[in-house]
């Protein structure tokens, strides 16, 4: 028996032992409650796995940006591939082993198709392009001057090999030799070329053809820690620890001492801005590898900061200022995703009544609690214009009537790996046991329980 038959039969029994829990002590009940939340977990994590498996462009074996079920894809761009997403889409099929979805041996395969594409295909001093052709290897320039190496997203492509190599290191030859290639790639990332000469701070892109005209220099919070990180963790191409505290945190001007919604930010979200919090990816890109846990610096508790961000958003949800129909406990979740105007950074205080699932589904670590409600709603028959083939939909607004059977892998992804972070901390496991990686937080200052 598959995994797949092993799913839907996991899901009969629930439906049958559901009906009998009314007879039942309420221990039996808890039982009952217990099968049918792993069996929801299991469904939703085969199903966005999938979007890294049998979606993924064929030649590379990377995640498409985006699949589109109504097939109406802008610029006919079925065959773009992104660094990012396929970073989350590597996670996410070491959790498709672990959970039985595919042999190892398959994923080793994949993992090889994926690698001889990393080695041969565009990149900058080592970093990668946000988007390339996944048939040629060339780049499709993200924007006019975003042409060239985008260092966050190769960051969240970084985090996900390391957990790989980390998976497969102490297997067998074949095993081994996938370790070494990532190792390789790694070693080659030039973290230092993006101080821009030495500056303390790193800076989002560089291109061959306009250099450093894009001038992003990342610094205060976002989604971006992981890459300070890992630039500190490179034993090649290192940054030293005042890009961190200057660049990223500004002398200490991160920190944070508000209060919204009773929650304790412990980080600026925005320096001027009047919204106290930003979109949910920000809690978890970064965590998908990086252990919140226990983890601190001389800012913040990280633990402490996604969680608090997290209730900040089921809580503005309850209360719904914005009077948007739906918005409740079973129903919350803003982050960045498609809405009715395009892509949109949703968010309290930019509110466009648009839900996005991977928001809630992905804080599972964090509200376990509120994150099950939406996961249990979302799935009830009644709902199933709102998930498909590759699990719930990027996004939907029930106030405008509106959804499209579409989805992007930036949010697919963070999907399947913080729920087996949830359920067995496997990818945190993986990433936090590398030894750059553990080298590069003392390097930063951080403390890790």
């Amino acid at each position: 028996m598959n995994k797949y038959h092993q799913l839907i039969c996991a899901l009969v029994l629930t439906m049958v032992v559901s009906s009998c829990a009314s007879t039942q002590k309420p221990e039996a009940e808890t039982e009952v409650s217990k099968v049918t939340e792993d069996s929801l977990l299991d469904k939703v994590q085969y199903q966005t796995f999938q979007y890294f498996w049998e979606g993924a462009e064929p030649t590379s074996g990377l995640a498409r940006e985006r699949i589109h079920m109504d097939n109406i894809y802008p610029s006919n761009d079925r065959n773009v591939v992104t660094s990012g997403g396929s970073g989350f889409g590597v996670m996410a099929i070491l959790v498709g082993i672990e959970r039985g979805f595919v042999s190892r041996q398959e994923a080793v395969s994949r993992y090889e198709k994926i690698l001889n594409f990393l080695e041969t295909a565009d990149r900058f001093h080592g970093v990668y392009p946000h988007w390339w052709y996944g048939d040629t290897g060339k780049v499709k320039p993200f924007s006019k001057k975003d042409d060239g190496g985008d260092l966050v997203e190769t960051a969240f492509l970084m985090q996900g090999l390391l957990a790989v190599r980390e998976y497969f290191k102490d297997g067998n030859e074949g095993e081994k030799e996938i370790a070494r290639r990532i190792d390789t790639i790694w070693k080659e990332v030039e973290w230092d070329w993006h101080t821009k000469g030495g500056e303390n701070v790193l800076y989002w892109h560089w291109s061959p053809n306009v250099g450093w005209e894009m001038n992003f220099p990342v610094g205060g919070y976002n989604e971006c820690l992981i890459m300070y990180v890992l630039a500190a963790s490179s034993p090649t191409h290192g940054v030293k620890p005042e890009v961190y505290h200057q660049g990223w945190a500004k002398n200490g001007k991160i920190e944070s001492n508000q209060v919204y919604y009773g929650q304790d930010l412990v980080l600026n979200h925005y320096e001027h801005d009047e919204a106290k919090v930003g979109p949910l990816f920000w809690a978890h890109y970064s965590y998908l590898g990086l252990n919140p846990k226990g983890l601190k610096d001389q800012y913040g508790e990280f633990w402490k900061l996604n969680q608090s961000h997290a209730k900040v958003h089921y809580e503005y949800s309850l209360e719904n200022p914005e009077g948007y129909e739906g918005y409740g406990k079973e129903n919350w979740g803003l982050t960045s995703s498609y809405s009715l105007r395009g892509y949109a950074g949703h968010r309290p205080g930019r509110d466009l009544g648009v839900i996005s699932p991977t928001a809630a589904l992905s804080s599972f670590p964090y509200t376990p609690t509120e994150s099950m409600q939406m996961l249990s709603w979302l799935y009830a028959p009644e709902r199933d214009s709102l998930v498909g083939k590759y699990g719930p939909y990027d996004a939907f607004s029930r106030s405008s009537n509106w959804y499209l059977p579409r989805y992007l892998a930036i949010d697919q992804g963070p999907i399947p790996v913080m729920i087996e972070n949830y359920r067995s901390g496997l990818l945190w496991d993986l990433f936090m046991s590398a030894p750059e990686v553990q080298a590069g937080l003392k390097k930063l200052g951080f403390s890790y329980e």
